[in-house]
């Protein structure tokens, strides 16, 4: 789980492509997908010209051009209709980007002094980025990764050169619309009002300045750019015989690519950067070094880029503020119980879960966004699981510690500070998963005391779980597991990276030409904040959980073994309220589906707006998003959601009333410490604090 802004990350992968609208290529007679219909990271690719045998564009607009009298060009006019016509050319259309107000007022010395410490800046961050990691293990993921994506991509390769009239038609595809993104950029320089073959897009943020638009070198750079973008998309999508992993894997790899190498990520090629190096005489770049070398120091020789300023952030002060108290510590795990704000309470706890592949205080992120206090307000004795920050002693804590001295003891405890048998609980994401799994251990068991359960954003199903399935290959996981026996963990900041790639250009292009090409530190986010928060994994406990669940499924297989004891979702028979969101890319929505068909009672299904955060962190008092209901997991997804009625606004309210409808009984309210586990410190716990 990783953070979910409402726009960059609520884009579900998993989401099959919609029909994409054409618009004629001005003058060439061939068509293009409109870049409105794609999204910004994965744009709407070039359409298909299967059965066709489509020339290259004419160029006769370009050929007219030539005749006429281009910037600079001192030769006689071609005709004596053009001497008289001389064309105006826009103030804008400069025919030289480095002869327009981008370098205006450049001081020239002052920019190579700056240099100069740029060099020395840049010799500071090698020395961290060698020093802070064992290049042993940087060679080893780094190669499999290479390796991986090299192979991948030489299964689409293979197609390709196997039918070469498809190639033929590709690469004229490909030359027709840059030739005719060219034209269009001559008739801009010749003073023609030409309409981009490529239109602005208002949510790519990229290409937002102004000189993007208004300069035609800069203009050619977009629009081929993202043309030869959407291009490379569309052979992935053409690309027959690919198995869905392989796809998944060879798109993967295609938009990593293709954002890597965009136009905005460099100071010769972004009149953004290029402006501000100029008006900052080069301290920008001296500044953005200096942070890049923080940041690699901050991610122990793996650059942990900066999404946000944390300093404005304080753990019990204005993040993590619920009242209560850590009532139970052991080697996995710290339980808190949260003070009542009402005279009576309902009767029946809440246990919440949270995953510990991030801290649990997304959960009580601040006073208007925390669902725990949100919980506590409507009159619930609200219990939350804070899961440690292991070192190299935990290595060995595997998914049966994090049942027994995680879920099953937190049961204990909750009975004797409540004097309550039975409880209702709640799992987030892999906190979800460990529900799942403890809950189907206890069914085998015969230990009843889990009344109810809620799932937000939990797979159980891994047979379509989406772009996280592109990491747990065979190479990845040596590559880990040979990192993770050296160390006994997994550094938080390399799971943070993974997360980051899904969406490279939001999570980490921008932060890269902001923070260490403009030089500027990001703003105060909260949800960023706690996304930078990183936590390590056991090695025990990652290990079992991506063979098991992503390379094997063996939960929804019925094949998973805990203590001996074989587990079957089907024997789960209590009442499960299952949310998925519907953009989703950490559990799409579509595998949360498929999962919540294998338990044995009765599930009420609820999909959400937004994404993996957005979706779930979604309080009344907002009034954002909406939701969808329509009973139990019946048919297919799509039929579901199609026969759905829409409610607008936070799902919060429907859970409360499906949760507190199986046990109405309330009670006077309890105090933490009334019962017999008195209290260890204050929330948010000590566990919490510790960094990686």
């Amino acid at each position: 789980m990783t953070a979910d802004r409402e726009s960059p990350l609520t884009a579900s992968p998993g989401k099959k492509r919609n029909k994409r609208k054409t618009k004629s290529i001005a003058g060439g007679g061939k068509t293009m997908a409109s870049p409105s219909s794609g999204s910004k990271e994965n744009p709407a690719p070039v359409a298909s010209h299967r059965g066709k045998n489509p020339s290259a564009p004419k160029l006769s607009g370009v050929e007219k051009s030539e005749s006429k009298k281009t910037p600079g060009d001192k030769r006689a006019p071609a005709s004596a209709s053009a001497a008289e016509k001389p064309v105006e050319k826009p103030p804008s259309a400069s025919s030289d980007p480095l002869k327009t107000p981008l370098m205006a007022g450049a001081d020239f010395t002052m920019m190579a002094e700056n240099m100069a410490e740029l060099v020395d800046q840049g010799r500071k961050a090698l020395a961290v980025a060698i020093g802070g990691v064992d290049a042993g293990d940087t060679r080893s993921e780094l190669a499999a990764s290479v390796a991986d994506a090299t192979r991948t991509l030489g299964h689409v390769a293979e197609y390709w050169l196997a039918k070469p009239d498809q190639v033929a038609l590709a690469q004229a595809e490909l030359y027709g619309g840059l030739s005719e993104i060219w034209r269009q950029t001559m008739l801009r320089y010749v003073g023609e009002d030409a309409p981009p073959i490529i239109p602005q897009d208002p949510s790519d943020k990229r290409f937002a300045a102004s000189e993007w638009r208004d300069i035609p070198f800069f203009d050619w750079l977009r629009q081929s750019y993202l043309f030869t973008a959407r291009w490379a998309g569309d052979l992935i999508d053409r690309t027959e015989g690919l198995d869905p992993q392989m796809r998944n894997k060879a798109a993967f790899y295609t938009r990593l690519i293709s954002s890597a190498v965009s136009p905005s990520n460099f100071v010769p090629t972004n009149p953004e950067l290029l402006r501000a190096t100029i008006e900052a005489k080069g301290e920008n770049l001296v500044r953005g070094l200096k942070m890049l070398a923080e940041d690699i120091s901050a991610g122990h020789g793996m650059l942990k880029i900066r999404q946000t300023s944390d300093q404005k952030f304080e753990l019990g002060v204005n993040m993590a503020t619920t009242p209560g108290k850590v009532i139970w510590r052991n080697d996995v795990m710290e339980l808190i119980q949260y003070s009542p704000t009402s005279d009576e309470v309902y009767a029946r706890p809440l246990l919440i879960t949270p995953p510990w592949i991030n801290k649990f205080y997304v959960l009580d992120l601040n006073a208007e966004k925390s669902f725990v206090r949100w919980a506590v307000e409507q009159g619930l004795t609200v219990f939350i699981i804070s899961w440690i920050n292991p070192d190299e002693s935990k290595a060995e804590k595997g998914f049966e510690a994090y049942m027994h001295e995680g879920v099953l003891t937190a049961l204990d405890v909750i009975e004797k500070a409540t004097g309550q048998r039975k409880v209702t609980a709640a799992g987030y994401c892999v906190g979800g998963t460990l529900l799942a799994v403890t809950l189907a251990y206890m069914a085998a068991t015969g230990d009843d005391r889990i009344d109810s359960v809620t799932f937000f954003a939990t797979q159980v199903d891994f047979s379509d779980a989406g772009e996280l399935q592109i990491f747990f290959d065979e190479d990845h996981l040596a590559a880990l597991e040979e990192s993770m026996a050296k160390t006994g963990y997994l550094e938080g900041v390399k799971m943070a990276n993974a997360f980051n790639m899904l969406r490279p250009n939001e999570l980490i292009w921008t932060y890269v030409v902001d923070n260490y090409m403009k030089g500027v530190e990001p703003a105060a986010f909260d949800l960023l904040a706690w996304n930078s928060d990183c936590t390590r994994i056991p090695r025990a406990n990652h290990s079992f959980y991506t063979r098991s669940c992503y390379v094997e499924n063996r939960l929804a297989r019925g094949e998973m073994l805990i203590d001996g004891v074989k587990l079957d979702l089907g024997k789960i028979t209590i009442p499960i309220y299952e949310l998925a969101t519907r953009e989703d890319h950490i559990a799409p929505a579509q595998s949360v589906f498929r999962g919540a068909k294998l338990y044995g009672g009765e599930v009420t299904f609820v999909l959400g707006g937004a994404g993996h955060i957005a979706g779930v962190i979604n309080p009344p008092s907002k009034g954002k998003y909406q939701y969808l209901t329509n009973g139990p997991v019946v048919g297919s997804y799509e039929d579901w959601v199609a026969g759905a009625t829409e409610t607008m606004g936070s799902w919060w309210p429907d859970w409360l009333k499906w949760v507190t409808a199986q046990a109405p009984e309330k009670v006077p309210a309890r105090q933490p410490g009334d019962g017999k586990v008195k209290p260890i410190c204050d929330a948010p716990g000590e566990y919490v604090r510790v960094k990686s």
